[in-house]
C-alpha cells in the first residue's frame, strides 16, 4: 500500500489549478483522487474531476472535487491504473470492471498518466487475463468467438451476490487469458465482435508511467 500512496501522490502533483482531471478507478488512484482533495483544501486550487467508475464518483465528491462530465469539458489530464505494463506502454486494465468508461475518459485527455508499483510492469502483456465487457444478450456467442480466437474465456463471478459481476453499464465481465503478440490487433480484433462493448487492451494511449519501486519512483515515458 505504501508504494500505491507514493505514486497517487506523486501523479497529483502534475494537476495544475484550473485542470479538468480524469480519476480513474482502483486502489492505486484511491491515493491519487485523496491527494488531489488535500491540495484542494491546502492550496485552494480548483480541480474539475470526470469519474470512470461510480467509484470514482463518490470518491471524487467525498474529496471535495467537482465533478463534471465529457459532455461538458475537455480532460486535460487523466491519472488511471493498470493491472499490466509492457516496455511500451501498452496496458492490461479492467481489474475492476470499470475499463469501459476508463478507456474513453483516458483517451480523450491530453495527457494520460498511469500510476502502477513495481509488480504491474512486465516483459510481455498477457499473465492478467484481458477483460472483455459483453452485453448480457449475447454471452454465449461471444464467448464461442472468444474460444476460436484462441482465448480462454471465464465469466467473472461476482462476490457477496450471487451469479455474475455486472459492470456501471450493466453487463458482464469475460475475463479471458490471451498469448498477447500484437496488443493493438488483438484490442481492434476483439472490439469486431458483436456483443462486445469493449475490452482491457490499453494500446499506444499512455503518455506516461510512474511506477513505485521499494528504492524510489521511476517514470517511463514513450
Amino acid at each position: 500500500m505504501e508504494l500505491k500512496k507514493r505514486v497517487g501522490y506523486e501523479a497529483a502533483k502534475l494537476v495544475n489549478d484550473g485542470d479538468v482531471v480524469g480519476l480513474g478507478t482502483g486502489s492505486t488512484t484511491h491515493y491519487f483522487i485523496e491527494k488531489l482533495g488535500m491540495r484542494i483544501k491546502n492550496e485552494d486550487i480548483t480541480i474539475l474531476g470526470v469519474p470512470t467508475s461510480y467509484q470514482s464518483f463518490f470518491l471524487g465528491k467525498d474529496s471535495g472535487i467537482q465533478i463534471t462530465t465529457l459532455e461538458e469539458h475537455d480532460v486535460d489530464i487523466a491519472v488511471d491504473g493498470a493491472d499490466e505494463v509492457d516496455p511500451k506502454l501498452n496496458l492490461i486494465k479492467g481489474g475492476g470492471a470499470a475499463h469501459t468508461l476508463e478507456k474513453i475518459v483516458d483517451e480523450s485527455a491530453k495527457r494520460f498518466v498511469v500510476i502502477v508499483d513495481g509488480s504491474k510492469i512486465v516483459s510481455e502483456l498477457g499473465s492478467f487475463p484481458v477483460p472483455v465487457e459483453v452485453i448480457p444478450q449475447a454471452t454465449r456467442t461471444v464467448k464461442k468467438h472468444l474460444v476460436d480466437m484462441g482465448g480462454l474465456p471465464q465469466l467473472r463471478m461476482a462476490e457477496r451476490k450471487d451469479g455474475p459481476v455486472v459492470t456501471d453499464n450493466g453487463n458482464f465481465i469475460y475475463d479471458v487469458q490471451f498469448t498477447i503478440k500484437n496488443p493493438k490487433k488483438l484490442e481492434i480484433e476483439l472490439n469486431t465482435i458483436p456483443g462486445v462493448v469493449e475490452n482491457g487492451i490499453f494500446s499506444q494511449i499512455v503518455d506516461e508511467v510512474i511506477v513505485g519501486r521499494d528504492n524510489g519512483i521511476e517514470f517511463l515515458k514513450k
